[in-house]
């Protein structure tokens, strides 16, 4: 029995059941398995791009403004909890209030204070990580999505292959626009794998894709079948791959290393294997690893993939 006579049990004290959430908050934050280092990218890998720093940076300002934003709500409601419970020994009504203009307003106006914030620093960085224009690439690698697995057409002057890739038959899916900036006369080379390829060093599955360190690299993306997303982890960026559209963006990888790439858009029953890996060296060993594609008879382009519609080329032709 209470002291009032009640049969029922005392309630918890409310500083108990906090300092439990407490507990069991700190309990799920220090069991994800991140190091101290891992934390402050709050579960992005390392960067290997000189553009993946800008992502970062967005990436850890939401949650900056996201976890301020909790921080209040949440003060709020335990400051509500704890001081405007109901009392033990009085029963009453509090007083009631139709409306408060100055409290509704706040809760109208904040809110479009922050998603403007938030979509003036996405816009902002998003319209520098797609621009073509700032800067000329110094490797173009037109990537080819397919059905289940990854092509890549090496847009280079290789030493003894001779063709076009501005004329090329295989690349006619891809616009004039991109083709303008193409090398002269680059014959080019091709790598194709299927879900069986493996990387020959770490045995990770899928074809592997070689880029130079401190070079500029445009990928022009293409599909044959459906909508794949072209997606390298340590990158921090992904993009759509799109029959009978082209996408392109550029990267400057500064970190030698072989890194993980998959497919992010669900494009069939095979999905899970659209696995590649990229592997980042030396401009040199780049280019000796092109002359090897050269020797093993893998000169000239695979198909890029499906022609672009009618509406699509006329949409570029007026941005021009």
């Amino acid at each position: 029995m209470s002291p009032n006579g009640s049969d029922r049990s005392p309630r918890r004290p409310m500083r108990r059941k906090l300092l439990q959430a407490l507990t069991a908050g700190l309990v799920l934050a220090t069991a994800t398995g991140c190091t101290y280092k891992d934390f402050p990218r709050l579960g992005m890998p390392t960067p290997t791009t000189e553009e993946a720093p800008r992502i970062l940076s967005l990436w850890q300002g939401s949650w900056a403004a996201a976890l301020a934003v909790g921080v209040l709500v949440w003060g709020l409601i335990l400051w509500s909890a704890m001081f405007h419970r109901r009392s033990r020994t009085k029963v009453e009504v509090p007083p009631q209030t139709r409306y408060n203009m100055p409290i509704e307003a706040l809760y109208t106006v904040v809110p479009i204070i922050i998603i403007s914030v938030l979509f003036y620093f996405t816009a902002r960085d998003e319209s520098k990580l797609l621009s073509l224009t700032d800067k000329k690439p110094d490797v173009t690698v037109n990537v080819v999505g397919y059905q289940w697995s990854w092509g890549f057409n090496y847009i280079e002057n290789v030493p003894g292959v001779s063709g076009d890739a501005k004329t090329d038959k295989n690349l006619d899916a891809i616009p004039d626009r991109f083709k303008k900036e193409f090398p002269a006369n680059a014959g080019g080379v091709y790598d194709a794998g299927t879900p069986a390829t493996r990387n020959p060093q770490t045995n990770n599955p899928g074809p592997t894709l070689w880029l130079p360190k401190g070079e500029t690299v445009r990928f022009v993306l293409t599909s044959r079948d459906v909508i794949h997303s072209f997606w390298v982890v340590p990158f921090l960026m992904k993009m759509d791959v799109i029959p009978g559209h082209t996408n392109a963006f550029q990267v400057t990888p500064n970190k030698e290393g072989t890194f993980l790439g998959k497919c992010a858009e669900l494009c069939g029953v095979d999905h899970s294997r659209m696995l590649f890996n990229v592997k980042v060296v030396s401009p040199a060993a780049y280019q000796k690893h092109l002359q090897d594609l050269a020797k093993k008879g893998q000169t000239g382009y695979i198909p890029a993939g499906i022609a672009q519609t009618s509406h699509e080329k006329n949409r570029e032709t007026n941005n021009l």
